[in-house]
């Protein structure tokens, strides 16, 4: 999937969580990549917020991960709920 041309914060704040919990593994992105059957040169664009991954690729992370898609999306809400309250407008 081809990056993304805009910096998107919600993409870049779940690049944030699957790093997180990537690095709570102790795993390297090769690792994730071999646990997910992704390829690592993706995962690292969605770790860097470089793509606006899709639904089926949030599954997947969740699975792999073993943790609940609404956990991760009730994370991905937090900081979007908090820049709303600021004020902040998103990047295009």
């Amino acid at each position: 999937m081809p990056r993304s041309r805009y910096i998107n914060e919600i993409a870049v704040d779940f690049g944030r969580i699957i790093e997180r919990l990537r690095l709570e593994r102790g795993w390297t992105k090769a690792d994730l990549a071999r646990h997910s059957g992704m390829h690592a040169v993706y995962l690292g664009y969605v770790e860097r917020g470089d793509n606006v991954p899709t639904l089926n690729t949030l599954f997947r992370l969740a699975d792999t991960f073993g943790v609940d898609a609404a956990e991760l999306v009730r994370q991905l809400d937090e900081p979007r709920r908090l820049r709303k309250r600021a004020g902040s407008k998103p990047h295009k």
